[in-house]
């Protein structure tokens, strides 16, 4: 059928997979939870097709206008917002509630790619650059102040995006650098840390001696990274100190461990993994497990459905989910990377790295290589917020995509 030549089949058909599995265990862990999101899938197609039938220069040009509606959702929460689980990032209308950050992140990405696609966009340029930074940062300050963390954290994925259309690698690497000295300095001494930074930077500057033009600005960038990087390793302890109890336990089950925290923070994250490693190889069965059917988890049919996954399905089956999941998302990636249209190419660029972001954290939060915080697993978790809107996205992108292969340009 000539209509369907451009509809990328490998992508859409991992895209059902991973809904109509995560539903199945979704009801595995709560029937009526699995029938409620089943109703919230097939809105998502509804909407997937209205978007699918629609123009689709339709997102380019509103870009600005949903990216200002997403923000004003978010700032909506500060007065209108109902606190669940201590956090006010819901509003809820009845027995529906709905998280605004989620549809922010659609907002935020089609700005941004509108922004970058156009011809003014330069990254070398100081406008350019800071007006990026404004696009990500304002929903993201936002989302902070809630707070929410983990969400805040998913919008350094767009800086994957912009990394691709030229922005320096560098940026990443202070980031890095600044949480690795972060975390470093919780488990070790940090008058350890600090001599450590100094003999480092010391070695680099003898090997780079010949090579550096040495000036006023050289210097005093070399002198203020390594005075931010030690006082950063002497204040870590006090920030930890300064956090809620509970973020703080979460950040500490990291060293400590889960059961020294089993009764607060250490709770979920130790029947999660119990529930993950009594699958065995190839599982319990369907509907078999008795930590996850026991509802030792709490939240394991949102944040930690893949403890359902890994006790059921065992070994074998977490494998496969990972491996879908890998696919689609580096599906994204090269489909983004064909893209004719600038626009097109940094969309699918932030989709594919809203899902990374998103995929990697809540992995990690359940096998405990990262610290809980509330970051939901693609299409998988229960909520109609976070199914309608990465399915929004993910439809958005296919429909970019079809556009783009059957334009004559």
């Amino acid at each position: 059928m000539k209509w369907a030549e451009g509809i990328d089949k490998l992508g859409l058909g991992l895209y059902f997979l991973l809904c109509i599995f995560a539903i199945a265990n979704i009801y595995s862990v709560d029937q009526k939870l699995g029938e409620k999101q089943l109703v919230f899938f097939c809105i998502s197609l509804f909407v997937g097709l209205v978007i699918f039938v629609g123009r689709s220069k339709f997102f380019e040009n509103m870009s600005g206008i949903i990216y200002i509606g997403g923000v004003l959702l978010l700032v909506g929460l500060f007065p209108f917002g109902k606190e669940i689980l201590g956090q006010k990032n819901w509003y809820k209308f009845g027995s529906f509630t709905m998280q605004p950050v989620e549809f922010a992140k659609i907002g935020t990405a089609l700005m941004l790619s509108n922004y970058v696609s156009g011809p003014e966009f330069n990254l070398k340029n100081r406008k350019s650059l800071l007006t990026t930074l404004a696009i990500v940062g304002i929903p993201a300050v936002v989302v902070l102040a809630i707070p929410d963390v983990g969400s805040m954290l998913v919008f350094i994925a767009f800086f994957i995006a912009l990394y691709r259309e030229g922005m320096s690698g560098l940026l990443f690497g202070i980031g890095f650098l600044f949480a690795g000295v972060f975390l470093i300095s919780l488990a070790v001494n940090p008058i350890w840390v600090a001599i450590s930074i100094v003999l480092i930077v010391a070695g680099w500057i003898a090997m780079n001696y010949y090579k550096m033009s040495w000036n006023i600005i050289s210097i005093s960038g070399i002198v203020g990274s390594v005075v931010l990087l030690c006082g950063l390793a002497f204040g870590s302890p006090y920030i930890l100190e300064k956090l809620p109890k509970h973020q703080r336990e979460r950040i500490e089950v990291l060293y400590k461990g889960e059961k020294a925290f089993r009764d607060t923070s250490g709770y979920n994250l130790l029947y999660s993994k119990t529930a993950i490693g009594s699958g065995g190889l190839w599982g319990k069965g369907y509907r078999e497990g008795s930590v996850t059917q026991g509802k030792f988890v709490p939240e394991q049919e949102t944040d930690y459905i893949f403890c359902t996954v890994g006790e059921e399905w065992g070994f074998a089956g977490s494998a496969v989910l990972i491996l879908c999941y890998m696919i689609f998302i580096g599906r994204i990636y090269y489909l983004a990377e064909q893209q004719k249209s600038g626009f097109n190419r940094v969309f699918g660029y932030c989709f594919a790295s809203i899902l990374l972001m998103h995929f990697t954290i809540n992995l990690g939060m359940v096998m405990g290589l990262f610290p809980t915080v509330g970051i939901p697993l693609p299409y998988f978790s229960y909520g109609g917020s976070s199914l309608l809107a990465f399915s929004i996205m993910t439809f958005i992108f296919f429909k970019l995509n079809y556009s783009d292969k059957n334009s004559l340009v």
